[in-house]
C-alpha cells in the first residue's frame, strides 16, 4: 500500500498542485509543458468536477494529483457524457511507489459512485491497460486530432457502458486554450 493519503483537492492546494504537475511533466518529450495551465483553466470551467480533482499527500506535502473532467462523445445528433482523465501527476521523487495507481483507482471509485460510466484518456499504452483501459477505437471512439491509436484509451466504469456508444470525443475548450 502507498504511504500517501488521497483526498479531494482544495483551493489552498492549487499552487502546490501546479508545482507537482510542472515537475511531473518537465522532462517528458511528449509534453508541451503547459498541463498545469490546462488544469487551472479547467478548474474555472463547467467541465470541472471538484470531487474528481484529487491529491495524494504524505506528511502534509502534496506528492500527486489527478483530474477527471466532463467531456462528451458526439455521434451525429447523439451525445453521451463521459470523463477525461488528464492529467495524472506524481512528483518524480515519488515515482514507483504506487501513488499514480492509487490516485487512478480512487478517482475511478468516486466517479463510479457519482454515476459516471466511462473514462477516456490519452496516455502511455504500457501503463493504463493494467487499470482496464483499452484502445478507444475498439469502442468506435475517436479523438478530434491525430494521435496513435494505442495512445487513445477508454475504460468502462460500468460493464457494457460503451457497448452502444461511439463517436468523437468533444473536449471543453479549456483543454486547448
Amino acid at each position: 500500500m502507498t504511504p500517501a493519503i488521497i483526498r479531494q483537492e482544495r483551493p489552498e492546494d492549487y499552487q502546490a498542485v501546479s508545482q507537482v504537475i510542472e515537475a511531473a511533466f518537465r522532462t517528458l518529450e511528449i509534453s508541451d509543458h503547459t498541463e498545469h495551465l490546462m488544469v487551472d483553466r479547467l478548474r474555472h470551467s463547467p467541465a470541472f468536477i471538484p470531487e474528481l480533482s484529487l491529491v495524494a499527500t504524505s506528511a502534509h506535502e502534496i506528492v500527486g494529483h489527478i483530474l477527471l473532467s466532463n467531456i462528451h462523445l458526439q455521434d451525429g445528433a447523439d451525445s453521451y457524457t463521459s470523463l477525461a482523465l488528464a492529467p495524472v501527476s506524481v512528483l518524480p521523487s515519488w515515482h514507483g511507489k504506487g501513488i499514480g495507481s492509487h490516485l487512478i483507482l480512487e478517482a475511478h471509485r468516486i466517479a463510479r459512485k457519482m454515476g459516471f460510466t466511462s473514462v477516456i484518456l490519452l496516455g502511455h499504452p504500457e501503463y493504463y491497460p493494467r487499470f482496464g483501459y483499452r484502445p478507444a477505437s475498439s469502442f468506435g471512439i475517436s479523438l478530434p486530432f491525430e494521435v496513435p491509436d494505442e495512445n487513445c484509451m477508454a475504460l468502462e466504469l460500468l460493464e457494457g457502458a460503451l457497448t452502444d456508444v461511439k463517436g468523437m470525443v468533444i473536449y471543453p475548450k479549456e483543454f486547448f486554450e
